[in-house]
């Protein structure tokens, strides 16, 4: 695996999300990264929410890449049902364009992964 700060000062040419379990940021390098969560039997792992456009990471340096976890449910948020293992993966990226956090919620009975992968793609 990767470490995402590796993102930071680099200028991104394309940056999408893939359903709710992957997102690809392609590097003017021609190099090429992804966020995502190689599902097993019993956990689960998905973008929970993106705040900021995702349009504002391309075209300029990446200011700030930084990857962050808990887990603690961030204030006020509230479960369908409480599970047994949870873990929180906040993305945050700054551009001088603008700012976007992604929020991963991975949740297990406690013996499965829910950590985000950020790796190579190309």
């Amino acid at each position: 695996m990767t470490d995402f700060s590796i993102l930071q000062g680099k200028t991104l040419t394309k940056v999408e999300q893939i359903g709710d379990d992957r997102i690809r940021f392609e590097v003017g390098d021609g190099k090429a990264y992804e966020l995502f969560h190689s599902q097993d039997c019993c956990e689960s792992v998905a973008v929970e929410s993106v705040t900021g456009d995702l349009a504002d990471l391309v075209g300029v340096p990446i200011l700030l890449a930084e990857e962050a976890t808990s887990n603690d449910d961030p204030p006020g948020y509230k479960h369908d049902y409480q599970p047994e293992s949870q873990t929180w993966t906040f993305y945050k990226l700054r551009t001088i364009k603008g700012s976007v956090d992604i929020r991963w919620h991975g949740s297990s009975n406690g013996y499965y992964s829910e950590s985000v992968d950020f790796a190579e793609t190309r």
